[in-house]
């Protein structure tokens, strides 16, 4: 007789559309740090690269037409964790992590970094158990179902870029982002960075789970004041 835990993983494979040969693969990357040593993080890492490798080769057969640099505005937008996040809530991933009581209790299996993080690894396990074939198989069946629900990757300058190129054109000094404070547990920080550009007194604050979400915010916040929408 099946445990609980083992049907959920069925219902998570038929999902996934992958039945695993090695399915401690499966489990290992929907094992989050507060709940073990032993945990996803090295899958992450894998999967990171399948996934960008991937997205690569699919914008490149698909956007025949677009400039490198559409290109590379539709890989990161397809690749953040936003959109990562919305692949994992379209099949109910999690439900099936493996999380500490603390990170459970607080809303973990909702928060996008740990959801995003999640895909990330469940990639990498798709690749090391069926290889690239397999794993390529499964990133489009996410694009597809995201897709489907009417978010769609975009090819619109980052907020960071924008800003960037905006200041470029008037002439001024690239901005300068500063971290200035990291709060919450190694599993749940909030970076908080400020933004300042030459030749204006106020800084422009932004917030994130991440030095390069906190970046974006406060370049949006910059944009915003200098009278450019993000």
């Amino acid at each position: 007789m099946r445990s609980t835990s083992d049907t959920g993983l069925d219902r998570l494979t038929k999902q996934l559309g992958y039945e695993f040969t090695d399915e401690s693969l499966l489990r290992l990357a929907l094992t989050h740090r507060s709940a073990s040593a032993t945990h996803n993080e090295r899958l992450e890492f894998l999967g990171d690269s399948v996934l960008g490798f991937v997205t690569a080769e699919m914008l490149y057969k698909q956007r025949r037409k677009s400039t490198e640099g559409d290109l590379s505005r539709l890989r990161a937008s397809m690749v953040s964790k936003p959109a990562l996040a919305a692949h994992a809530r379209a099949i109910g991933l999690g439900e099936h992590l493996n999380l500490g009581s603390g990170e459970s209790k607080s809303g973990g299996r909702e928060r996008d970094s740990i959801l995003a993080d999640a895909v990330e690894a469940v990639i990498a396990a798709v690749y090391l158990d069926g290889g690239l074939s397999a794993a390529t198989a499964l990133i489009k069946k996410l694009v597809a179902i995201e897709e489907n629900s009417g978010h769609k990757a975009s090819a619109e300058k980052d907020n960071k870029t924008a800003l960037q190129e905006l200041l470029q054109a008037r002439k001024v000094a690239l901005p300068v982002y500063d971290v200035v404070s990291i709060e919450g547990a190694a599993h749940e920080q909030v970076f908080r960075v400020e933004c300042r550009v030459e030749g204006i007194a106020e800084t422009f604050g932004g917030s994130g789970e991440s030095k390069k979400e906190a970046e974006q915010a406060a370049a949006e916040r910059a944009l915003l004041v200098l009278g450019e929408s993000g």
